[in-house]
């Protein structure tokens, strides 16, 4: 009995140990269970947190921490904050133009015509914004550096109106060339004018440059300086040591001074400087006086005022206009001789004043008019003769003339006195007979092939129609009287106009 209790005993005892551990067991398990849980829902937590993190991140439209710019720390700055920024910073440079180290123009990048984009340049900030959060683990714990090129616009107009001489402080003064000019003695080369002036065209392409530098750095950039360069002004074309200039100032001065006056009586023609500078021809060694153009003057000239063998008509005593076909009298200008008198006289260059060289020479002009007033008039049909001096009547009279036939009758024209002599023996019609001659007179003065004005004591009556039956030889008979006023009144050369 005893062992038997015994054994149950044992199997008791065992059977209370087994139902002991199971119970253990089952809190253990339990236990973990709760453990395991708690992990989980502790990693669930976090993931939840750092998902709530990233994501709030993700969304708050700032930057990362340790995130740069175009150089600039924009950390938790928000696009447009550092679109502001930008903005500011890059358009900040000034320009400043100088001329002659002096300040003329400061200039914003604005005035200049350059202005952000800044819808562009945003997109582009919110573009590296999108990008950071592409790459957000990455991000957060590294940073990012970004680079973003700040777009501008130009205006044009607005520049050009800008970059502008208009608005500098100094006034512009035009550049001029060295001149030549006559001063009223001789030429002279007045020197040349440096101005300021330039064209804004080529001053807005050197500050174009600079200013596009400005605007196109990777980093704002500093204010800027532009000196007006010395080559941008107008010079002069010509200077004052123009070797062409200085050769025709020094053949100008040659004969600038030269003033040649021809009279004719009163009448006066001038050559001048005016006149003279047309014949000159420049070339490299100077210049000369072109001498085909003064023969072509001179040849003018005698054109206008010679008066020889040119038909001529008066105003006779009687009103009548007359006309000589015949004329032995006047001037004539010796064409050669005037030709080198004249080159004489410019190559002096000096003033000279006197008469034309006459191959002829009358007794008196004014211009073209070669009587003056100082005349003998013979009328051979009314035998009767006038002679007048500067104008005035001085004396007139009858006379006898060449009988009407066999050749003696005195010829019709216009003639000069050759010359005068008192007393004076004429002798004709051969050496013997009865159609010779051989007289004295007291006042002799022949005008055209041994016909002549003279005394004829020898005849008692003048005038009317005696010329017809006992004529002179073809000389003009005058009563001594007369002959002695117009013997002290007509010198050589004084003309005679003798018609019918």
């Amino acid at each position: 009995m005893v062992a038997v209790s015994g054994t149950n005993v044992m199997r008791t005892a065992c059977q209370t140990g087994t139902e002991g551990m199971g119970f253990v067991l089952k809190k253990k398990k339990k236990k973990g269970m709760i453990i395991g849980l708690t992990i989980v829902l502790i990693f669930a937590a976090v993931l939840g947190a750092a998902a709530y993190f990233l994501y709030e991140k993700a969304n708050s439209g700032l930057f990362f921490e340790e995130t740069t710019l175009n150089g600039y720390d924009v950390s938790g700055k928000s696009a447009k904050e550092v679109l502001l920024m930008l903005t500011r910073d890059y358009s900040a440079p000034k320009l400043e133009i100088r001329e002659g180290g002096e300040t003329e123009l400061t200039l914003t990048l604005e005035e200049l015509g350059y202005t952000i984009d800044e819808m562009q340049l945003l997109s582009e900030i919110q573009d590296c914004m999108r990008s950071q959060n592409l790459s957000l683990l990455i991000s957060l714990f590294e940073g990012n550096e970004y680079e973003v090129e700040v777009p501008f616009n130009f205006d044009e107009e607005v520049f050009k109106k800008a970059v502008s001489s208009q608005n500098f402080s100094k006034a512009r003064t035009a550049s001029a060339d060295a001149y030549m000019d006559f001063d009223g003695t001789e030429y002279v080369i007045h020197p040349e004018v440096y101005g300021n002036e330039f064209d804004d065209a080529d001053l807005q392409v050197i500050v174009r440059e600079t200013t596009d530098k400005m605007t196109s750095g990777d980093r704002p950039q500093e204010d800027a300086v532009v000196e007006v360069p010395e080559a941008l002004y107008f010079v002069p074309a010509v200077t004052q040591d123009d070797d062409e200039m200085n050769r025709t100032v020094d053949t100008y001065n040659k004969y600038c001074k030269a003033v040649i006056t021809h009279t004719f009586g009163e009448e006066k023609l001038t050559i001048d400087w005016d006149t003279i500078q047309n014949w000159l021809i420049l070339d490299e060694d100077g210049g000369h006086i072109d001498e085909e153009a003064v023969y072509n003057y001179v040849a003018e000239m005698a054109g206008n005022y010679d008066t020889l063998y040119y038909e001529r008509s008066f105003k006779a005593a009687s009103g009548k206009k007359v006309t000589l076909s015949s004329n032995d009298y006047g001037y004539q200008i010796d064409q050669d001789g005037e030709f080198s008198q004249l080159m004489a006289d410019i190559e002096s260059n000096t003033t000279v004043e006197r008469e034309p060289v006459y191959a002829v020479h009358g007794f008196s002009r004014n211009g073209r008019d070669d009587l003056n007033g100082n005349y003998i008039e013979v009328n051979l049909k009314k035998q009767h003769l006038w002679l007048y001096r500067n104008g005035e009547l001085v004396i007139e009279t009858d006379f006898v003339s060449g009988l009407p036939k066999d050749g003696r009758e005195t010829t019709t024209g216009a003639f000069g006195i050759a010359f005068k002599a008192s007393p004076y023996n004429l002798k004709g019609g051969g050496s013997s007979g009865s159609g010779s001659w051989d007289v004295d007179v007291k006042y002799w003065m022949p005008f055209h092939d041994g016909q002549g004005l003279h005394d004829a004591s020898w005849r008692n009556a003048f005038g009317g129609d005696i010329y017809k039956t006992n004529g002179s030889h073809g000389c003009v008979n005058l009563p001594t009287e007369a002959a002695a006023v117009i013997y002290e009144n007509v010198d050589a050369n004084f003309p005679i106009l003798l018609y019918k």
